[in-house]
């Protein structure tokens, strides 16, 4: 795994800062992000942050800043000076405010106020992403080898943290090209489930997009997080990505090379998914898969008999088992850069408003 390092990064340094207050009762325990934790029975469930979260007034939202700089990279214009991303270092304050509100408050669940952070990938964030992945099953068979990847891949990774000093993460994203590991075998598997039960009109175009060929390589979109982390940290860890895209074109250490290979030109997700028995409508597990979706050139869905023949999430290998459930469907959806800039746009405007 490579080591940690930080990188410069486009943008108002003000997206590095989100706070919220969560109530947590007392005596509660945070969960543990040790993957000898996490049981047979539990892979495949949702994580869930504990307690209730209260928008802080005093903190800016991402909706005050401008973001056309982000969303409209392909445009001419003086291109800003990237700053680095790192964590805050208001940890002083952030306590003081803890002890301040647990003196005064007698009665009730204490309050503790809570800033998420947005950091590159680590070796320390290891367990903490592979349990995330182990609650996706189209991923859970491969959460070791996944996590290896992504955090190898530092250049292009965001994960949502505290400063707390613990290594917790609340949510992540990554983009992992799919040529550059395609000799790795989880990755030449998931590959394999994007061509499984991909309709023939597309087929041709999927091969090709898969095959490193194209003038811009094509990355796999992997990302998660506790079903209930708050919109605005669920818009601002999808911004930080692309701010990591858009910092890696011309900064990435290894080079052209690597910089070349980090300008992507199209996304592939596999999305978590389920028919409606009525409607026949695919309803997505997380909205922001929807949103892409919709800004997508193609999407299908591929059935849990599928995932089998592919070796995916229901065939019993990898790292661990998933529940052989015939509802469970993966959609493949397929975005152009310029789809996935479009979709981030709407994803802002639906948690903002326009």
């Amino acid at each position: 795994m490579a080591k940690g390092k930080n990188k410069k990064k486009g943008g108002n340094p003000k997206q590095n800062k989100e706070e919220m207050k969560v109530v947590h009762e007392k005596n509660e325990q945070p969960p543990s992000d040790d993957d000898s934790s996490v049981s047979s029975e539990e892979e495949g469930e949702d994580l869930i942050l504990e307690g209730v979260l209260v928008r802080n007034p005093d903190v800016d939202s991402s909706s005050d800043e401008d973001d056309d700089s982000n969303s409209d990279s392909d445009s001419d214009g003086e291109r800003v000076e990237p700053m680095k991303k790192k964590a805050k270092t208001s940890a002083g304050s952030t306590k003081s405010k803890a002890q301040k509100k647990k003196k005064d408050k007698k009665k009730g669940p204490e309050i503790i106020p809570v800033d998420f952070t947005f950091n590159d990938m680590n070796e320390k964030y290891f367990h903490a992403v592979k349990n995330h992945l182990l609650s996706q099953p189209v991923y859970a068979p491969y959460s070791s080898a996944l996590s290896d990847i992504m955090i190898e891949n530092i250049a292009v990774g965001t994960v949502v943290s505290t400063e707390d000093g613990e290594d917790n993460v609340f949510g992540f994203a990554s983009v992992l090209n799919v040529t550059t590991y395609n000799e790795k075998d989880c990755i030449k598997k998931l590959k394999g489930l994007f061509l499984c039960g991909c309709p023939k009109e597309h087929k041709v175009e999927m091969e090709t997009v898969l095959s490193g060929k194209t003038k811009r390589p094509a990355g796999m979109l992997i990302h998660g997080r506790m079903v209930n982390l708050p919109l605005e940290i669920t818009l601002v860890l999808h911004e930080q990505l692309i701010l990591d895209m858009d910092w890696a074109v011309d900064n990435a250490g290894g080079g052209k090379i690597e910089q070349k290979s980090l300008d992507f030109g199209a996304f592939m997700i596999l999305a978590p998914c389920t028919r409606d028995n009525t409607t026949h409508a695919i309803m997505y597990k997380n909205f922001d898969d929807e949103i892409f979706a919709g800004c997508a050139e193609f999407v299908y869905t591929i059935s849990s008999s599928n995932l089998k023949k592919a070796g995916g999430p229901n065939s019993g290998s990898g790292d661990g088992e998933s529940n052989n459930n015939d509802d469970e469907l993966v959609a493949v959806i397929v975005c152009a850069k310029t789809g996935h800039r479009q979709g981030m746009k709407e994803l802002k405007e639906m948690i903002h408003g326009a």
